[in-house]
């Protein structure tokens, strides 16, 4: 029997998690919001020592049951959920378990301080000194932009910022702000505070070099290659939504996450959707989605149906962000037949793509069999070879025997 019953219970404490819990608990529901990390905020409004960020606690309703520091791992019955530590039973059930940042192999991708650049904002958050270390910021889209404010911010020397879309798309996609003033006044002061640093499109790592740790990325812009001295290479090629957990209860998966109807509501009854986990959107779709969500939870549809207008626009942003920051195809030549594509089980690309897909690959060459189960190297192998990773089982995350021995 589960230890505890909720009317609604929330997977994850981001943003679209935090509006869901409100919305729902406000309605006079009984939420319980879970997520892995100590305090609720998610990625983006990540606590530091202090405590939760000004932006989450402004989100952080009574009436709700915080279960942090867990991670659901398991569904072993109609609406109940195993976690580390205890089960849960729920009426309706809200994910918001948000993205990962997507890596792409290439030569010396696994050296120290070569790290994703969410990762490496995340862990200067934590506590991770970067004053005065050179950093070049990589990859793709304006989470690029993000992370070398913040790192500048806390006295570190960006080089530059290498982004592998062009110049035209990069405008394009700068000129539609206009119709955003929100963001285009966001971008601005962005822009502003990174003032005499390089921003390069049609720009992307192919190497990286060091002895113990990294000490240079070589870079490729058209037609000419160099390399840059650094410290750190924080690295991200974009997004890609967290599927276990709605493939693991049955939600169907669509082209850029979980499919949901106007309601959130996914295809599985009593199963709602809300924020990255339903395609990659940016934090204000993700609050309206999780309003949504939480509104219709609770059954207060109308008011649900209120939102759809804030959504469509955000959803029209997205759809621009999308297309102005496809990943080109020279990317796919990144990795040589000898750079590990698995780096939790030390596989090398080419082995891999030998196989005639994802579970020929695993069963051969156990790649993504590692502690990662197939999070970094599913990614990079959907975009180089196309392949849709499959065969989600419990447990979704490592878990202690005892998680699955209580009564």
């Amino acid at each position: 029997m589960p230890d505890r019953a909720f009317d609604i219970v929330v997977a994850g404490a981001g943003p679209a998690g935090l509006a869901a819990a409100r919305r729902a608990a406000e309605a006079g529901a009984h939420v319980a919001v879970i997520d892995d990390n100590p305090n609720p905020g998610g990625q983006i409004w990540r606590a530091g020592a202090k405590g939760i960020a000004a932006e989450a606690a402004a989100w952080m309703t009574a009436n709700v049951t915080w279960i942090c520091g867990q991670r659901v791992v398991a569904a072993p019955a109609h609406c109940r959920l195993t976690l580390d530590e205890t089960d849960i039973a729920y009426s309706r059930l809200i994910l918001a378990t948000g993205a990962r940042e997507r890596f792409l192999p290439f030569p010396g991708w696994t050296l120290p301080n070569v790290m994703g650049a969410g990762g490496l904002q995340a862990l200067a958050k934590s506590g991770l000194p970067i004053e005065d270390k050179r950093i070049v910021v990589a990859g793709s889209g304006p989470l690029l932009l993000a992370v070398a404010n913040y790192m500048r911010e806390h006295g570190a020397k960006v080089r530059l910022i290498a982004e592998q879309a062009s110049h035209p798309s990069v405008v394009g996609f700068a000129l539609k702000l206009a119709g955003h003033p929100d963001k285009l006044a966001q971008a601005l002061r962005m822009k502003a505070s990174l003032f005499g640093v390089r921003y390069l499109t049609s720009c992307w790592p192919i190497a990286a070099y060091g002895s113990e740790k990294l000490e240079a990325v070589t870079l490729r812009r058209r037609d000419t290659t160099w390399n840059e001295p650094c410290d750190y290479l924080a690295c991200g090629f974009g997004l890609i939504p967290n599927l276990e957990l709605p493939a693991l209860l049955g939600c169907r998966i669509g082209k850029a996450g979980v499919a949901v109807n106007e309601d959130q509501e996914t295809s599985v009854a009593g199963v709602y959707a809300a924020g990255e986990v339903t395609g990659i959107g940016g934090l204000d779709l993700s609050l309206v989605e999780g309003e949504i969500a939480g509104f219709a939870a609770a059954g207060l549809r109308e008011e649900a149906r209120r939102l759809y207008g804030a959504r469509y626009l955000h959803r029209q942003f997205a759809e621009a962000l999308d297309h102005a920051f496809a990943l080109r195809p020279e990317l796919k030549s990144l990795p040589t037949d000898e750079t590990f594509l698995c780096r939790c089980e030390d596989v090398a690309y080419g082995r891999v793509r030998a196989c005639a897909g994802w579970r020929e690959a695993k069963l051969h060459t156990r790649c993504g069999m590692g502690p990662c189960q197939g999070r970094v190297c599913g990614g990079a192998a959907e975009f180089l070879l196309g392949w849709k990773t499959e065969s989600v089982r419990p447990p979704v995350f490592p878990a202690p025997v005892s998680a699955f021995t209580r009564e």
